[in-house]
């Protein structure tokens, strides 16, 4: 049985660290996406163009990228289009978005909601754990954004930009 308790610790602290875009912790850089294109329309590379986001050439992971650049902008409206748009609406990432956009907006127990899906489908997502822990700050739960942080650093994210914007919250510090 001890054996079985150190095997799974070894197990839990081998698991990647997922870096959170990059582990950078300034918002996306604004791109055509958010300067040029209209409401529902990602900035295509290929042919220097704002397209619509369900177009074939873009995949789930452009339409990311496109969402969080809208959501750091504050063009949540335009975020969630664009995340209407994806092949995979259940890939925690824009579950997660989901969630921060409601958060941002106000609406804490729809961002519960989403971030508690997102971590449904993969509980080792570590972006999850740092909004939701953010919005539980937020509403004066400490505790339970500490269980959160504690998750984290469990999963190998004690080095990460989740992790550190998280302690901030907890530390009174402004996050974004």
């Amino acid at each position: 049985m001890r054996f079985l308790a150190v095997s799974t610790a070894a197990m839990l602290f081998a698991l990647p660290a997922f870096a959170v875009e990059g582990d950078d912790p300034a918002p996306p850089k604004p791109t055509e996406t958010t300067t040029m294109c209209e409401e529902g329309q990602i900035f295509d590379d290929k042919t220097k163009t704002c397209v619509d986001a369900d177009e074939q050439s873009f995949n789930d992971d452009d339409r990311y990228k496109a969402v969080r650049e809208l959501a750091y902008a504050g063009e949540f409206d335009r975020a969630l289009q664009v995340i209407a748009t994806a092949d995979n609406i259940k890939d925690p990432r824009f579950l997660n978005y989901r969630g921060f956009i409601h958060r941002k907006t106000g609406n804490i127990s729809a961002a519960m909601a989403y971030y508690t899906a997102a971590l449904k489908v993969d509980p080792d997502y570590i972006l999850a754990r740092s909004y939701m822990g953010m919005g539980l700050v937020s509403m004066g739960h400490r505790g339970a954004a500490k269980v959160q942080l504690e998750a984290i650093a469990l999963r190998g994210g004690a080095d990460t930009w989740a992790y550190r914007a998280l302690s901030d919250a907890l530390a009174g510090k402004a996050t974004y």
